[in-house]
């Protein structure tokens, strides 16, 4: 396969990656200051969101492991 393949799938973890740490803390800060649900959010918000955070995390190490596969 072309290097480009590679270099793309590497920026692609990355940022997928970094959304899911930038989701996760965010989702965690926010339920910590708002004392999870009490004000603000539906009460399905915050595990959704740590859902999704978490199924980007795995899909970035799914990524990084396709991409070892490619050389």
């Amino acid at each position: 396969m072309p290097p480009i393949f590679k270099a793309l799938a590497t920026i692609m973890a990355w940022i997928m990656w970094i959304v899911a740490l930038v989701m996760g803390f965010g989702t965690w800060i926010m339920c910590m200051v708002t004392q999870y649900g009490t004000t603000g959010a539906p009460p399905m918000y915050y595990p959704v969101t740590w859902a999704v955070a978490g199924f980007y995390a795995i899909a970035a190490v799914v990524i990084m492991i396709l991409r070892k596969k490619m050389e």
